[in-house]
């Protein structure tokens, strides 16, 4: 199942999200423009947004307001990934340049910031109280993810249970955001929103797993960016953590340096280590159970398209090679 055919019925709906983008990212600062062009046509997958669509779809037809609120969740996200490129001084996102390395770490920033008030404004357009309630919680706790990444770097002692602390604080936070939004713009009633909000979370959470194991492992051509980012920033990610731990003593410390020191000059040795120990699979699985549990969260929703398209995401997120 590829992501295409998944959105394909709701393709009408995410050409009026566009458009509400495009729309709202006009400024009179030309350099906000230009970035923000940059970073909204770089290829990225449209997951969050179309969270928002699918979830909305499940209790009615999908309106204006509906479209803005995807757009929203966008704005937010691309702002992160500006101030992320920054932090991380990465070069390369989605196979193109990053707007820090095009533009400059001050542009960046900045423009990830105008991109959160902008996305702020609109939501005080929909007049929904609620929806800013969520999303004011949400984008304080991909923050404070961020710091607790930036306080992991170079650190081989963080446990399995802090590491999938980060992902749901950093990036499944956003995820459970969008579906749970979804569900309250429709008025659905509590058990839905909550069920839908539990798959976000799951299913965000497998998304990132998944991004863990390609970093290690994936076509260079497909995932958009070098093999071992990660480690080279010195980020402690899962699957070097399990290595590290079920590794032999020589296994163990190689991991352990090349996390501590950050670079790629031991990034055969760490893979040889990785594959060794199967860390990957194990990894693997674990994303496959979060998505499995995601999909039950739902499972009591009336049988729809949108509802199927849900769980073919969870699949798709497990299986995908990008």
């Amino acid at each position: 199942m590829t992501l295409n055919k998944i959105q394909t019925f709701i393709v009408t709906d995410m050409q009026a999200v566009d458009t509400v983008i495009r729309q709202s990212l006009h400024s009179e600062v030309s350099l906000i423009n230009t970035i923000g062009e940059h970073i909204i046509n770089g290829g990225g997958k449209r997951l969050r947004p179309a969270l928002v669509l699918l979830s909305s779809g499940i209790f009615g037809n999908i309106q204006t307001q509906h479209h803005e609120l995807a757009a929203i969740v966008e704005f937010i996200h691309t702002a992160t990934l500006l101030h992320d490129d920054v932090v991380d001084e990465s070069a390369m996102r989605r196979g193109n340049s990053t707007a820090n390395h095009l533009f400059g770490n001050a542009a960046s920033v900045l423009v990830g910031d105008f991109l959160y008030s902008r996305a702020f404004q609109m939501m005080v357009k929909l007049q929904n109280m609620r929806v800013m309630q969520i999303l004011s919680e949400t984008t304080n706790i991909i923050a404070e993810g961020e710091v607790l990444q930036l306080l992991n770097i170079n650190n081989a002692n963080v446990t399995e249970q802090a590491y999938l602390k980060v992902i749901h604080f950093k990036t499944a936070k956003l995820f459970e955001a969008a579906t749970r939004l979804g569900a309250v713009i429709s008025n659905a009633n509590t058990q839905d929103e909550n069920a839908l909000a539990q798959y976000g979370m799951r299913l965000g959470t497998a998304f990132q797993l998944i991004d863990d194991v390609l970093d290690l492992s994936g076509d260079v051509n497909q995932i958009g960016k070098n093999l071992g980012d990660d480690l080279s920033e010195g980020k402690p990610t899962l699957p070097l953590l399990i290595a590290m731990h079920r590794g032999n003593a020589t296994e163990a410390a190689t991991i352990r340096n090349a996390i501590q020191h950050g670079g790629l000059q031991e990034l055969a040795a760490v893979l040889a280590a990785v594959k060794a120990t199967d860390a990957l699979n194990y990894v693997r699985k674990l994303a496959e159970n979060e998505a499995r549990v995601g999909v039950e969260a739902i499972a009591h929703l009336p049988n729809s398209t949108n509802k199927q398209a849900l769980i073919d995401l969870a699949e798709f997120a497990v299986k995908r090679e990008f």
